[in-house]
């Protein structure tokens, strides 16, 4: 397991932003939350595409400690996990949709990928 070198450095509040939302798949699993509430490890897995079950599994134990996201296990044959935003997870949601619609208006395509609309942010 990755172990850090050196202790986090965080020195202002929006470092302290950029730890817990920032990066491609914590932002990512937090806008398909926040479109489709609660849901499964396998439902999550299906909607984030192109994630791989490790990424997937360390982002949401990151999302989990830091707050973002909570995790709730049920006694039942087969067991279920459901996974759902918390309220400091929700209130992040606004934050996410403004740069998405700052970086839509300033994102100039380049090469042959074209930039998609991404439908989880709801943005205008």
């Amino acid at each position: 397991m990755y172990q850090r070198k050196l202790e986090k450095d965080i020195r202002c509040p929006l470092e302290y932003g950029m730890e817990l939302f920032g990066g491609k798949w914590n932002s990512r699993i937090i806008c398909v939350l926040a479109a489709l509430g609660t849901l499964r490890y396998s439902e999550l897995r299906r909607e984030m595409g192109n994630i791989t079950d490790a990424v997937l599994a360390s982002t949401l134990k990151g999302l989990l400690s830091s707050g973002i996201v909570e995790r709730r296990s049920y006694d039942e044959i087969p067991p279920r996990v459901e996974y759902t935003l918390t309220e400091k997870g929700a209130s992040v949601v606004p934050i996410l949709q403004s740069i998405c619609q700052w970086a839509g208006a300033f994102y100039k395509d380049e090469g042959d990928v074209p930039m998609i609309q991404c439908q989880k942010c709801d943005h205008r």
